[in-house]
């Protein structure tokens, strides 16, 4: 290693941050917020409007994107870097990108890491980073803006000590995803030698635990998790003793199943569960908006509508979880409300934007049109305001 260490910043400074205060407050909502106070609910003519009790930015989002505004305020002038993006939504990584910020791609060996040297300020995204980014980035001598989110960092805890104790960590999550692509890396412990396959659905979760059960076949085993596990990874040795993991973001139901599922196979293999580990690393804000959201759908609805970035996971398990129950239409902004009944919206089932019509309903105005709306922990409130105030318009409200 050089002699060169990564500088660690602090930027959220309070004469910085009450420069930065305006900006950031341009995310709030006045609407939104005497919506709330209103009980939640907007009734107009022909027009309800309820919204979830728990919705839009969390506090990690909120601290991450406090940071990136502070770095553009504190490095003005200078080259800021941002590794990917701060979070998944379009409307927050737009503005930065007007504010001059840089990216960087998520693959350590792409060439425009190796110009970075002591003059670049490079900011962390709230998933974090895989370990080999991050000691390659100490190496250059970069200063570093880290605004990974606690409840990450919680998980990279768990995983590691995993490790320590000789424990495959199995991570509910998306493989490609950067959050989980970061837990990984920790999972490998502080000597490289730790184990890790990533679930990502029930139909994984069964594959592990029959391949515990003496159901699998090796080669058909790895041939399927392809990409999803650890170096060298083999299952006759690295299957005796688990300890779960999750992406942070996943639907909280089916991290349950998927623990049920590889317990109940340790105990049947072992007699006992005692190789099975487990720790609920669903953070408390994805919890809180799920929670909110079944909470929501028990009321009588005509439709839900469900915001934020179409790459973002948490906001897509809530848009999948709607769907079940009512018709969703899954949107990143009021530009998606096409005018009438016409909306382009994200399928997530179908992992495609598609053009759907909404409920009938709308074409009667004796009908009031029974509306909920959440958005995931990624998107601001003023883009949940748009949203409303075009659902309004189409009921021909133009609201204050």
């Amino acid at each position: 290693m050089s002699d060169k260490k990564a500088r660690p910043v602090n930027v959220r400074k309070p004469e910085i941050m009450e420069r930065v205060r305006p900006e950031i407050e341009r995310y709030g909502s006045p609407l939104v917020e005497r919506i709330l106070q209103g009980g939640s609910r907007l009734e107009l003519p022909g027009l309800s409007i309820r919204i979830a009790s728990s919705f839009g930015f969390c506090d990690g989002v909120r601290r991450a994107i406090e940071m990136a505004y502070a770095s553009c305020a504190l490095f003005e002038g200078q080259r800021i870097w941002l590794i990917g993006e701060i979070i998944h939504n379009p409307e927050v990584n737009a503005r930065l990108d007007a504010m001059g910020l840089r990216h960087l791609p998520w693959k350590a060996d792409n060439p425009e890491y190796a110009a970075l040297g002591e003059s670049d300020i490079v900011i962390i995204p709230a998933f974090g980073l895989p370990v080999p980014m991050r000691q390659m980035l100490e190496e250059r001598g970069v200063r570093l803006v880290d605004t990974t989110c606690g409840n990450v960092i919680k998980v990279w805890q768990r995983v590691k000590q995993y490790a320590a104790r000789g424990i495959t960590s199995i991570i509910h999550g998306k493989a490609r995803h950067e959050e989980s692509l970061a837990t990984a890396s920790h999972s490998l412990g502080v000597d490289g030698k730790g184990r890790f396959l990533v679930v990502f659905n029930e139909e994984d979760a069964r594959l592990v635990a029959d391949y515990i059960l003496g159901k699998g076949v090796k080669g058909d085993f790895l041939a399927h998790f392809e990409g999803c596990h650890s170096e060298g990874f083999d299952p006759d040795r690295d299957l005796a003793e688990i300890g779960m993991a999750n992406q942070t973001t996943m639907l909280k139901g089916e991290t349950a199943h998927i623990q049920q599922l590889l317990r109940a196979a340790i105990g049947q293999r072992d007699g006992d569960d005692a190789r099975f580990h487990m720790f609920d690393t669903i953070c408390g804000a994805t919890q809180d908006r799920q929670n909110a959201l079944y909470e929501l759908l028990d009321e009588p609805l005509d439709m839900m509508v469900i915001v934020g970035g179409y790459n973002s996971s948490n906001t897509t398990h809530l848009a999948s979880i709607a769907a079940e129950r009512v018709p969703t239409y899954f949107v990143e902004s009021a530009d998606c409300l096409l005018g009438g009944r016409a909306v382009s919206c994200y399928d997530p089932a179908a992992r495609a934007i598609v053009q759907r019509e909404l409920p009938a309903a709308l074409d009667n105005p004796a009908r009031t049109l029974r509306v909920g709306i959440t958005a995931g922990a990624s998107c601001p409130a003023n883009v949940i305001e748009q949203v409303i105030r075009k659902l309004a318009s189409l009921r021909g409200h133009e609201l204050a």
